[in-house]
């Protein structure tokens, strides 16, 4: 529904070169300078939840998004739509959340806006962000620039940050504790960079979760994807809570959690330099791009067969940033 939505709606209406790019931000040339510019919105249900809030899931996601750039985050804007009678004490445990998370992340929050909507017209608080970075490299990081022969490589597993809100929302209990992988990437992206990576694609693994990310990314470069199950990390409890749930994990979204796309011949280097970053000790690659220009993604099970990876027509949950 989202690609539709953005495929007949959103870029006719608004088309232009940079709305093109079909990024996680647009990135723009002023003067000398490069930047990126995102903007995104966090309505998730419950706004408390194991790992993080709606506050720091706002700052880390705009954060992220601007990583996936190439950029360096430097600043933000927060702005509040509250219901009549939101408790004033909540509002202000998400402001030390988010002022938590920009300090870690290395951001300002330096404008804003707030309104106010009529009981029973709001859900109790919606937060909007926008945020702006500087790409300190001439690398064109997109799905335009990978080649047959590069690596996929995973920062972590999957499907953490989906699973937390579901449990939380629906009061369920597992064997095994599980927690939102909610935190910033722009260290990991950092790294990667320091080490004179040539960083091909980035993405961070949000709504739709990997499956979705990766498809995204094949039709956007035109060459098939193919990753191997057995090398995808998902913890035993995500696991068993998805096949207690009937839900994939390959679709189940992360907050915390990027593909970064390589040289072939630069994966170990780029793994040492991911692995030196707490939120990405356990990088590891997972495919490789191939030079079959038919745009799909194949999943080389753990049994040896061949399965393709395609959006799914709906949301497996609602309603999870």
């Amino acid at each position: 529904m989202t690609n539709r939505l953005l495929s007949e709606v959103i870029f006719p209406g608004f088309q232009n070169s940079w709305l093109e790019q079909n990024h996680d931000g647009a990135v723009l040339e002023i003067s000398e300078a490069r930047l990126a510019f995102t903007a995104d919105s966090y309505v998730v249900e419950p706004r408390f939840f194991p790992g993080g809030d709606i506050g720091s899931l706002a700052v880390n996601g705009t954060v992220n998004d601007l990583a996936m750039c190439g950029a360096r985050p430097k600043f933000l804007s927060c702005s509040f739509i509250l219901e009549e009678g939101y408790a004033m004490e909540e509002l202000t445990r998400v402001v030390q959340s988010m002022r938590a998370a920009a300090d870690r992340a290395g951001v300002s929050i330096v404008t804003g806006d707030t309104k106010v909507v009529d009981r029973g017209s709001g859900d109790g608080l919606f937060v909007n962000t926008a945020g702006i970075g500087v790409i300190e490299h001439r690398l064109k990081i997109s799905p335009q620039s990978i080649q047959p022969g590069d690596a996929i490589l995973l920062s972590g597993d999957l499907g953490r940050h989906g699973i937390t809100i579901l449990a939380e929302r629906e009061g369920l209990e597992f064997e095994s504790s599980i927690e939102s992988d909610c935190a910033p990437l722009w260290d990991v992206v950092d790294a990667l960079l320091e080490a004179n990576i040539e960083v091909r694609c980035l993405r961070d693994l949000t709504r739709g979760g990997l499956a979705t990310v990766l498809k995204e990314v094949a039709d956007d470069s035109t060459f098939q994807l193919r990753v191997e199950e057995e090398k995808i990390p998902v913890s035993d409890g995500v696991r068993g809570a998805c096949e207690m749930l009937g839900l994939d994990p390959f679709f189940v979204a992360n907050e915390g959690t990027m593909i970064a796309i390589v040289p072939g011949d630069q994966v170990a280097a780029a793994l040492a330099a991911m692995r030196a970053i707490p939120e990405a000790a356990n990088s590891v690659q997972i495919g490789q791009v191939e030079e079959e220009t038919n745009q799909r993604v194949i999943l080389r099970s753990i049994l040896g067969t061949d399965r393709v990876l395609d959006r799914l027509p709906g949301e497996q949950l609602p309603r999870i940033c």
